[in-house]
């Protein structure tokens, strides 16, 4: 079996993560499938980013949440990049669903992090989600490592869901043969057993080996998540599987 790539916040092994730049990357390189990270901000538009703060991709501890605008941040990783890729701006969810409407052949991973929901509530934010992902249609996934969310989101629109999950267990599987999400997404390090059999597709994470992601493959696993998409795109039998032909885009 050869899996389909997901590029993990973008091709982020070369970009910086959920940036405009990182996605459209790893769209140009042949991904068929991206992922990326939101979080809602203080004027209540969601934004793509990882943590709740700025201090690890833009250098500014100021917390998302407090932000009503982004002048003088600029979310190039500059610990990572210097100022390579300097200025970056800040990107709302909206445009990277106009970006992936631009490649209708590919799907996006849209996951709602924990912390917006804790400061603004889960229908505030699934609520906002499903607005800006609707006229993606079938492009969207929305996933998240709260079950909760992802029920009211598939209940609500129809919408297909994705659930990550940290701990590989018993109480996990009973609750995925109940609700049954359209993916099941966990790291690789930690599946202790064979893939729970289910009606869903299994995702895995943070894969950047290609022979390591055919092996987890013939175990089951439909769909690997890398940070390297350009990289892995360049295996011949990986290669079978992109969108496009794949290319290495060049860096600034």
């Amino acid at each position: 079996m050869i899996p389909v790539l997901v590029a993990h916040r973008g091709y982020m092994e070369k970009y910086p993560e959920n940036t405009l730049s990182a996605l459209s990357a790893a769209l140009e390189a042949g991904a068929c499938m991206i992922e990326f990270d939101i979080q809602m901000d203080a004027a209540r538009r969601l934004i793509l980013l990882h943590d709740d703060t700025f201090k690890r991709t833009g250098n500014s501890e100021t917390s998302v949440f407090a932000l009503h605008d982004y002048a003088g941040i600029s979310v190039h990783e500059p610990n990572r990049f210097a100022d390579r890729f300097e200025p970056e701006p800040v990107p709302l969810l909206t445009q990277a669903i106009e970006l992936l409407m631009q490649y209708p052949e590919s799907t996006a991973f849209v996951e709602i992090k924990q912390e917006s929901i804790d400061q603004w509530g889960m229908e505030a934010v699934v609520d906002e989600v499903l607005g800006c992902t609707e006229k993606a249609g079938q492009q969207g996934v929305i996933i998240s490592d709260n079950l909760e969310a992802l029920l009211y989101a598939r209940g609500k629109s129809g919408t297909r869901i994705g659930w990550v999950i940290h701990r590989y267990d018993e109480t996990h599987r009973v609750q995925a043969g109940e609700h049954a999400p359209d993916f099941m997404i966990c790291n690789y390090r930690r599946i202790s057993t064979e893939l729970w059999q289910g009606d869903w597709q299994w995702m895995l994470y943070d894969i950047s080996e290609p022979a390591l992601a055919l092996e987890w493959a013939e175990k089951g696993a439909q769909l690997i998540e890398t940070r390297d998409i350009g990289g892995m795109l360049q295996h011949s039998l990986l290669r079978q599987r992109a969108c496009r032909q794949p290319q290495d885009p060049v860096q600034q």
